[in-house]
């Protein structure tokens, strides 16, 4: 399903054709269809909603225990800034943030912060969204003749690898390529290694992603693959004939109602309107190598990392209370209208077993919930959802020395606070404010 949340106006004009692309979906080709309305008056007429405009830490009485709880666990980490959502049963009750968000700024569920891996369930909606569209399927083949990368890049790049062409869709989400490498991080390295002076652009990436036989025969097994995720952005790209983020802004988010997530920049001058500033801790790796310019050293927050050609894997920025609203759009429960079908929905939270990763997520074992996670420098992200139908959120603009681990931690928080206030958890919908 298409519907966002979204609210009819009279007083607006006619609405551009990536909003009623929002608003009716697309056909099976993929092509927009602005041209079955007959007259351009019969339109109808949107005014946007925009959560991070309406919700903000005074939006929800508190419940000082878990705010209590929350805040000294930050204390504990020493992050200098978090925020917190809760939804049930695609409803948000919750939504809170606490400590600094930027010098002399304080924290709001309203904050943008890089969501690092979380980035990876986006890109696999916009893939279960592609392919209810018609434009791919879970088993196409991505390189090879009758591969959907086929250009001059790939093939080039491949060479007389057979063993390529058995990588399909479905085995980049699964992270079950097999690729001997993973460029997408240590650029400072990369670049060393290939004499470079400035970042690897993204056809160097592929080519050096692309280099070496396979690991292992694609499907057989899995490695956590950020490459993966970087190709379905070019996977999505070519079949939709769009950027990534464009397709995903009009088929994934805008429907949804979700109008501030954006691929995040590099550089604290390149952050977007109400981002956060991202800090790192004190000691040895706070400082590296710039990767604009090798001959001066920078926070590793800034300059550490190419966010940007991350991307699919690892780029996206949003508030907590954005990325709950997109959750509660693909969790299967109808009070708020998913715009995935439930045969997508049950596909990507499909279980197999616990050595094979689910369409998105971390893991989606019947018992716990479904998890997403995220860790970056300056970034820690942990999406929790709980099969009572309750989802928790929360994301730091500090990285801590525990790196991934740290989400374990915030989930212990989690389950404390649940086990403990649950109960105090207000009647509300902020999404219908």
């Amino acid at each position: 399903m298409t519907k966002g949340w979204i609210t009819v106006s009279a007083t607006l004009a006619i609405v551009s054709a990536v909003l009623v692309t929002a608003l009716f979906g697309v056909t099976s080709s993929g092509r927009n269809r602005d041209s079955e309305l007959s007259d351009p008056d019969d339109v109808p007429q949107i005014e946007y909603v925009r959560l991070n405009e309406t919700v903000s830490n005074s939006s929800v009485k508190a419940v000082p225990e878990i705010d209590a709880k929350f805040k000294a666990y930050m204390t504990r980490w020493a992050m200098f800034g978090g925020a917190l959502a809760i939804v049930r049963n695609d409803s948000l009750v919750y939504a809170k943030g606490y400590g600094k968000a930027d010098e002399g700024v304080n924290m709001s569920p309203a904050s943008v912060m890089r969501l690092a891996s979380v980035s990876k369930l986006i890109t696999a909606v916009a893939v279960m969204k592609a392919q209810e569209e018609g434009l791919l399927e879970l088993r196409d083949s991505v390189f090879g003749p009758k591969g959907i990368l086929c250009d001059a890049l790939y093939t080039e790049a491949i060479g007389k690898k057979i063993a390529f062409q058995d990588i399909t869709v479905e085995h980049l989400l699964r992270h079950q390529g097999g690729f001997y490498r993973d460029p997408m991080f240590g650029m400072q390295n990369l670049m060393q290694e290939l004499g470079l002076s400035s970042p690897l652009t993204h056809d160097q990436t592929v080519r050096l992603g692309l280099r070496g036989n396979l690991r292992f025969a694609p499907g057989t097994w899995q490695r956590y693959s950020n490459f993966g995720y970087f190709l379905l952005a070019d996977v999505l790209e070519k079949c939709s004939g769009m950027s990534y983020e464009e397709y995903v802004r009009t088929h994934v988010l805008e429907p949804a109602g979700i109008y501030d997530m954006h691929i995040g920049g590099n550089w604290y001058e390149d952050r977007r309107p109400g981002e956060c500033r991202y800090y790192t801790h004190e000691g040895d790796g706070k400082y590296i190598t710039d990767i604009r310019d090798t001959t001066r050293m920078t926070e590793r927050s800034y300059g550490g990392n190419d966010v940007t050609l991350l991307s699919s894997a690892g780029g996206w920025t949003a508030s907590v209370i954005e990325l709950a609203k997109l959750v509660a759009s693909i969790d299967g429960d109808e009070t708020l209208p998913d715009i995935l079908s439930q045969e997508s929905v049950d596909a990507m939270v499909e279980y197999i077993d616990q050595d094979t990763y689910s369409l998105g997520w971390n893991d989606t074992n019947p018992e716990k919930g479904w998890s997403r996670t995220g860790t970056l420098s300056g970034t820690c992200a942990l999406v929790r959802r709980y099969p009572d139908g309750e989802c928790w959120i929360f994301v730091t603009n500090t990285s801590t020395f525990k790196g991934p681990s740290q989400a374990k931690l915030t989930e212990a928080l989690f389950n404390q606070c649940r086990e403990l206030y649950r109960s105090r958890l207000p009647e509300i919908d902020l999404f219908r404010n």
